[in-house]
């Protein structure tokens, strides 16, 4: 059974099959903040996404994430290195973009077991 929590007409934020778990994409909420506050609020609120779908970051599959200029790619990776697992490091891929709004500089979506 497919369920979908968080969800409105456009996305749900977090959807489950099985044992996986996916997020939606995750920008900050306050996207005033650099590259590491931006980071910390979205790594945030990962947890609590997968708190709600009865598991954690331990489990994560796999990490996609953007960012808006790769010259601040170190910035994101201190504080991505205190947060994940490094005894479970998911698969990770990570890469330049656009993002939705000029403000936003980093944006992360996470696939993650529910066992």
């Amino acid at each position: 059974m497919i369920e979908r929590q968080h969800s409105n007409q456009r996305m749900s934020q977090l959807v489950s099959f099985a044992n996986l778990v996916w997020t939606a994409g995750q920008v900050a909420k306050d996207p005033s903040q650099d590259m590491a506050g931006q980071t910390q609020q979205i790594l945030d609120q990962i947890d609590a996404l997968l708190a709600d779908a009865g598991t954690d970051k331990s489990k994560l599959i796999s990490a996609n994430i953007w960012v808006s200029d790769i010259r601040q790619f170190a910035q994101m990776n201190e504080v991505w290195d205190a947060w994940v697992d490094s005894n479970n490091a998911p698969a990770r891929a990570c890469v330049e973009s656009r993002l939705a709004r000029p403000e936003l500089l980093v944006e992360i979506q996470v696939v993650a077991a529910k066992i």
